[in-house]
């Protein structure tokens, strides 16, 4: 009876692409469905299971049907040492090229598992546009995963379709995206190199953009209340299905362990305690939190602005930076630490951080994020205001949706859109415009405390509606019985035949 039971249970198979920003909001939403009744298997490499398999094995152990299956990642065949298998262990340009081409070569090996596997739907990354054509050949949906915001996938395909920056009479004039429900302004600097004009990097990522209209629909990691302009354009006006079922960091993550651990190998929340302390001896919103995501490593002079910045602005702040402490040729970085812990108006922490639980510490009172979508969710949720700080890829764009749509953003000044590797001392954010940033964010003006309250009435939001009867929930709800339904469509066909 149960095996028959569990051959009717909806199952539903995910396919992450390894990178965090990608990979860990995709885990969550895997994990979400699995406590919703739907059998989840997760396709990845050993490396990449292991920063989540812990909270795969509770969750299987809690009751829910989830399981992790692994494929060996081509570490030999690309020239990569063991173990380095997702976008943030690359140091290096060549190292990056290195991982994406063995995640390319994974694909007959994915195609042959799906045959096995015989998911009743398939839910892939973006940076999958191939699984179209693997979902037809099994006669099952396939649901586009977009890692960001409503808002982006919206700005590019418009500036795509009507190009308005093309034949501008310089890189920092700027142009209007059309079709929009606000007015957005950028420049030809603000965008990704293969939006500026075709390149080679512009047949990689069409197909992506083009994949997600020959799906059943788009799965976001968003809610209504935040972008429900940009949820309706995507729907209407560009025309394809769409469920919102974010933020699904607090909705997969509600114990502090597992907030501890989000993303990473883990560890025990006792490792956070000196940390977790500091931030106890604060008062309430007195706190910036400074962080560039898994990927980005700020170039050595660039570091020492932020550094500068901070101090001279007065305000306590946690800052996590990725660079190793031994690329710190001079030691000013080591120095500088060592200063903050004497007089206690800053915490380092290096490489990586508990950040969702930083964030719902109430001694937090902003954020300073490369405006990434999963680190500007996880500020939202936490009702916070954030200083935007774009470097590369949509990040652009979701700075415009913080600062000119929401009003919760703080523009720092960034200008060029380019990997961080190729930063050069001219493009740098000064320690002056950080300081003049951290004063409207953190202070006492009557805009700080509108864009303070707007934010927190952003992060009720984000709490209700992951709640039974929320909007997300509903979402989640909605498209978990529509696959059901066809499932059952399809078994009630395959009777016929």
């Amino acid at each position: 009876m149960e095996s028959q039971q569990s051959h009717n249970k909806l199952h539903v198979v995910f396919l992450p692409y390894p990178s965090a920003g990608h990979m860990n909001p995709m885990i969550d939403t895997a994990r979400v469905f699995a406590m919703h009744g739907v059998n989840v298997t997760i396709i990845a490499t050993h490396a990449n299971a292991s920063t989540f398999q812990k909270s795969i094995d509770s969750d299987f152990n809690s009751g829910y049907s989830i399981k992790t299956h692994l494929i060996q990642f081509p570490s030999a065949q690309v020239g990569l040492p063991d173990g380095v298998e997702n976008i943030k262990d690359s140091t290096s340009s060549e190292m990056y090229l290195k991982i994406t081409r063995g995640v390319r070569m994974l694909q007959d090996s994915i195609e042959v598992l799906f045959k096995e596997l015989q998911p009743d739907c398939i839910v892939t990354d973006m940076k999958y546009p191939w699984t179209v054509e693997s979902a037809a050949k099994l006669n099952i949906p396939r649901i586009h995963f977009y890692s960001s915001s409503y808002f982006s996938y919206c700005a590019i395909y418009f500036v795509r379709k009507y190009k308005p920056h093309y034949n501008l009479v310089s890189e920092t004039q700027k142009f209007t995206i059309p079709c929009l429900p606000h007015t957005i302004e950028m420049t030809r600097l603000h965008l990704h190199n293969w939006e500026r004009e075709n390149n080679a990097m512009t047949a990689i990522f069409e197909p992506m953009y083009e994949s997600a209209e020959r799906s059943y629909g788009s799965l976001y990691n968003s809610f209504h209340e935040l972008e429900s302009d940009y949820e309706k354009l995507f729907k209407t006006t560009i025309g394809i299905k769409s469920w919102s079922v974010g933020p699904v960091s607090a909705w997969a993550n509600k114990d502090d362990e597992r907030k501890a651990n989000r993303g990473h190998i883990e560890k025990s929340l006792g490792k956070h305690t000196e940390l977790l302390n500091w931030l106890n001896s604060k008062e309430n919103e007195s706190v910036l939190y400074v962080s560039f995501g898994s990927l980005i490593r700020l170039p050595h002079a660039q570091l020492v602005e932020i550094a500068h910045g901070l101090e001279n602005s007065g305000h306590n702040f946690i800052w996590v930076i990725k660079n190793n402490k031994d690329e710190d040729g001079e030691g000013f970085l080591q120095e500088f630490e060592k200063r903050m812990k004497e007089s206690n108006k800053g915490y380092i922490i290096w490489d990586w951080a508990p950040q969702l639980l930083i964030l719902e510490y109430p001694a937090i009172g902003g954020i300073v994020t490369h405006c990434g979508w999963n680190s500007t969710l996880e500020s939202v949720n936490a009702g916070l205001p954030m200083i935007t700080w774009p470097v590369f890829a949509e990040e652009f764009y979701n700075e415009k949706l913080l600062v000119d749509v929401l009003k919760i953003g703080v523009p720092v000044g960034a200008k060029v859109n380019k990997l961080w590797t190729n930063i050069s001392v001219e493009e740098m954010v000064r320690r002056e415009e950080i300081v003049k940033a951290v004063e409207i964010l953190m202070g006492i003006s009557q805009e700080s405390k509108e864009m303070r309250m707007r934010a927190k009435k952003l992060g009720d939001a984000a709490k209700r509606t992951i709640e039974e009867g929320g909007h997300s929930y509903n979402n989640l709800i909605q498209l978990i019985d529509e696959l059901k339904s066809l499932k059952k469509s399809k078994a009630l066909d395959n009777k016929k035949d």
